[in-house]
C-alpha cells in the first residue's frame, strides 16, 4: 500500500491560510501516528495571486496541482474585487479554471449534525436531528461555464446554460453508488417544469435508475426542494443536481448544522481530486485567531478517504467529534468559552497522536483553561 503521498497546498484568500495551517498540522499528526508520509508543495491561486502574478491561477500553481496526489484548498475570494463590478480579472476565476483543467466534475458535500450542536442550529431541533445528506454537484459544466457576453452600451447581458448527457452521467453514476452504500434513497433536484437541460437530466437519470435497481430514485423541483430542506431534511439522503442549483441548495444545507465553518467538499475528478471547506475567505476574520478550521479539517479527512487512507480518516473524524463533544471549538459554536483557530487545530492534533492519553487535561479544560499537564 502506498505511504508517500506529495499534497498540493494552495492557502487562496482570506481565513484560508489560517484553517490550511491547521489541517497540516492535522496530517502531520497523522503521519507520525500510521507512520505515512506528506510531501506538502505550495502554490499561489486568487487574490494573492492576481497581486503577485496577475493571474488568478498562474501556470506554476496548475502544474504543481497536475503532479500531485491531492490538493488541499483553503478558500478564494477578496472584497476589493467583490465590491469593484469593473475588474476584469477576479480570483473565482482561478478556483473556475483549475476545476476545469483538473476534470473535477463532482462536488461532494457531506452534511450532518451533531447532538452536541443542534442547539446552534436556526431549525428546530425535532427537524434537523439526526440529518446525514451528501449532495453531489456537477462542477464543470452548466451556467458557470456557458457562453458569456455582455453590452454595457446596451445594457443588456446572458449566460448560456449548456449540458450534454457525457458531463450528466459519471456525476449520476457516482451518486447511485454512494446511495447504495447508504439508506438507498437518491434525489435528482431541477427545474424540468421549465428547463430544457433539467429534463435532460431527468431523462439520463431514468435511463442510468435501471442500473441500480436497488436505490430508489425521486424528483424534485429546486424551489421546493429549498424549502424541503429546511422542513423535512431528513427526508434526503444522497442528492445530485447540476452545477448552479447546487451551488445554492449546498450553501442554503449548510445552515442546518448551526455553522458553516463545519462543512467540508471534495472536488473529484477522473484523475485529480481537491479538498476545501465550503465556508468562503471570510475576510472580516482574517487574522483575528476566530475562524472555525473544522471545515478545512473535515475535509482532510475526505482527502484521507480518497487516498484511500480508511483508518486514518477515521480516527481524524473520531477526534473532530472529541472536540466537538468537549466543547474544544470556536466563537461560533462556543461564544461563553471558546478557543482559537490554532487551539483547535492542536486539540484535534493532539488527541490523533494520544487518544485518551491525550495531554489535554478536561477538568482543566471545563475550568476554561487550555493547560499541558
Amino acid at each position: 500500500m502506498k505511504t508517500d503521498f506529495n499534497i498540493a497546498v494552495l492557502p487562496g484568500d482570506g481565513i484560508g491560510p489560517e484553517v490550511v495551517e491547521e489541517s497540516i498540522k492535522i496530517l502531520n499528526a497523522i503521519a507520525e501516528a500510521f507512520h505515512y508520509r506528506f510531501d506538502f508543495t505550495y502554490g499561489l491561486m486568487g487574490a494573492e495571486a492576481i497581486y503577485k502574478t496577475g493571474n488568478p491561477l498562474p501556470g506554476e500553481t496548475l502544474e504543481i496541482c497536475k503532479q500531485s496526489d491531492a490538493v488541499l484548498f483553503g478558500a478564494i475570494g477578496d472584497p476589493s474585487f467583490d465590491n469593484n463590478p469593473d475588474a476584469k480579472v477576479r480570483p473565482e476565476q482561478g478556483l473556475l479554471k483549475l476545476r476545469k483543467e483538473l476534470g473535477l466534475f463532482a462536488n461532494i458535500r457531506p452534511l450532518k449534525t451533531y447532538a452536541s450542536l443542534v442547539e446552534k442550529s436556526p431549525l428546530k431541533k425535532e427537524i434537523i436531528d439526526g440529518t446525514d445528506i451528501q449532495i453531489f454537484r456537477e462542477l464543470v459544466s452548466g451556467i458557470y461555464f456557458g457562453e458569456k457576453f455582455t453590452d454595457e452600451e446596451a445594457g443588456y447581458a446572458y449566460d448560456n446554460c449548456k449540458y450534454h448527457r457525457d458531463e450528466i452521467a459519471p456525476i449520476v453514476h457516482m451518486a447511485f453508488r454512494e446511495a447504495q452504500k447508504r439508506r438507498k434513497k437518491l434525489t435528482l433536484i431541477d427545474k424540468a417544469n421549465v428547463l430544457d437541460t433539467s429534463r435532460l437530466w431527468r431523462k439520463v437519470c431514468k435511463e442510468i435508475a435501471e442500473e441500480y435497481p436497488d436505490v430508489e430514485l425521486d424528483f424534485m423541483f429546486v424551489d421546493n426542494a429549498a424549502m424541503q430542506l429546511i422542513l423535512n431534511p431528513k427526508q434526503f439522503d444522497v442528492i445530485v443536481t447540476e452545477n448552479m442549483f447546487g451551488d445554492i441548495i449546498s450553501d442554503e444545507a449548510s445552515v442546518i448544522g448551526g455553522s458553516i465553518g463545519l462543512l467540508p467538499s471534495a472536488s473529484i475528478g477522473n484523475e485529480n481530486a481537491l479538498f476545501e471547506p465550503i465556508h468562503g475567505s471570510y475576510p472580516q476574520a482574517k487574522g483575528k485567531g476566530i475562524a472555525n478550521p473544522i471545515a478545512s479539517i473535515l475535509s482532510t479527512a475526505m482527502m484521507l478517504d480518497y487516498l484511500q487512507l480508511d483508518q486514518a480518516a477515521e480516527k481524524l473524524r473520531q477526534s473532530v467529534e472529541y472536540a466537538i463533544e468537549n466543547k474544544y471549538v470556536t466563537v461560533d459554536l462556543n461564544s461563553e468559552q471558546p478557543y482559537s483557530t490554532g487551539e483547535v487545530g492542536s486539540f484535534i492534533a493532539d488527541y490523533i497522536t494520544y487518544s485518551e492519553k491525550s495531554y489535554y487535561n478536561f477538568e482543566n479544560v471545563k475550568l476554561g483553561k487550555s493547560t499541558i499537564v
